[in-house]
């Protein structure tokens, strides 16, 4: 992990209110101590990447029954925000518009430019399209040791995106973690 480097506020603000209707305010405020974060204000710009890998730790160390429910809650609303806020209307229209494998080379282009978003100084590849692998290097949210995949946020922000715009049917399935041993955090994204 980097010092200097910062990913998007969402990785935390999204959070925030799914930790607050799973375990309440006062638990999400202990939580948040224990992790060594402040909760940011709504228009935070990037955040220091430790303290998002903090929160993404504490949220599994803490809460491991719930957390890949907590951080899937909050991965679709850390992508329902892109949608809203990041991806132009007229670049939306476009993905729609073109067949699913041109609209998902396009939209995998998209993530690949703005990486530094959520991947901090982690490095972020389109490994291939036919299936669509999307890959993560160093990931500095993947901390472990862990038994199997944990990256759910990262899942479920892919998962919401490629939804939206590509497939609106899919599945994404973590296929290798680094949090596990594994040299990326991989991600298979393949229409049903």
């Amino acid at each position: 992990m980097h010092a200097a480097a910062r990913i998007g506020p969402n990785a935390v603000l999204q959070h925030l209110p799914v930790l607050d209707a799973a375990i309440g305010p006062a638990h999400r405020g202990a939580l948040l101590h224990c992790a060594g974060v402040t909760a940011p204000l709504a228009d935070a710009g990037m955040l220091p990447e430790d303290e998002v890998a903090r929160l993404h730790h504490a949220v599994r160390l803490f809460l491991p029954d719930r957390a890949p429910a907590i951080q899937r809650a909050a991965g679709i609303a850390t992508g329902g925000y892109i949608l809203a806020h990041r991806i132009p209307r007229p670049a939306q229209a476009l993905i729609r518009a073109l067949p699913a494998g041109a609209g998902a080379r396009l939209l995998a282009m998209a993530i690949a430019k703005h990486a530094w978003t959520f991947a901090g100084s982690g490095r972020f590849r389109v490994a291939g399209h036919a299936p669509l692998r999307l890959e993560i290097t160093a990931n500095p949210l993947a901390t472990g040791p862990a038994d199997g995949p944990i990256c759910h946020w990262h899942s479920a922000v892919f998962e919401t995106l490629f939804g939206a715009l590509v497939w609106p049917r899919l599945q994404v399935v973590e296929q290798s973690c680094a949090a596990c041993g594994d040299a990326c955090c991989r991600f298979v994204v393949t229409p049903r």
